[in-house]
C-alpha cells in the first residue's frame, strides 16, 4: 500500500526514491513554513513579536537549503539544473 504521498507502491520504489521524496517532502514543508512566518510577520505590528516570525523564518530557509544541498550532492541531474542556474546573472529563463 502507497502513502499518501507517494504515487506507486513503496515496496516497488528504490531506497534511493525514497530518501529522495522525503528530502522533496521535507523541501515544500520548509518552504510553505517560510511563506507562513514571512506573512505573520507582515501582519504583526508588534515589533518584538515580528522579529521572532523573522527569525524563524530565517530558520526554516537554513532548513530548505540543507535539503536543497543534499539532494545536489545524491542526484546528479538535479545537481546539473542547480550549477546552471543557481548563482549567475542574467535573465533565469533565457538559458538557451
Amino acid at each position: 500500500m502507497s502513502s499518501e504521498n507517494l504515487h506507486a507502491p513503496r515496496e516497488r520504489l528504490s531506497k534511493e526514491t525514497i530518501h529522495f521524496h522525503h528530502a522533496i517532502v521535507s523541501l515544500m514543508e520548509e518552504l510553505e513554513a517560510v511563506d507562513w512566518y514571512r506573512q505573520r510577520a507582515d501582519d504583526c505590528d508588534d515589533p518584538a513579536l515580528k522579529a521572532i516570525l523573522l527569525h524563524n523564518m530565517r530558520e526554516e530557509m537554513e532548513h530548505a537549503a540543507m535539503c536543497l544541498e543534499w539532494m545536489r550532492r545524491n542526484n546528479k541531474d538535479f545537481e546539473g539544473h542547480l550549477r546552471e542556474f543557481l548563482f549567475t546573472d542574467g535573465d533565469i529563463a533565457d538559458h538557451g
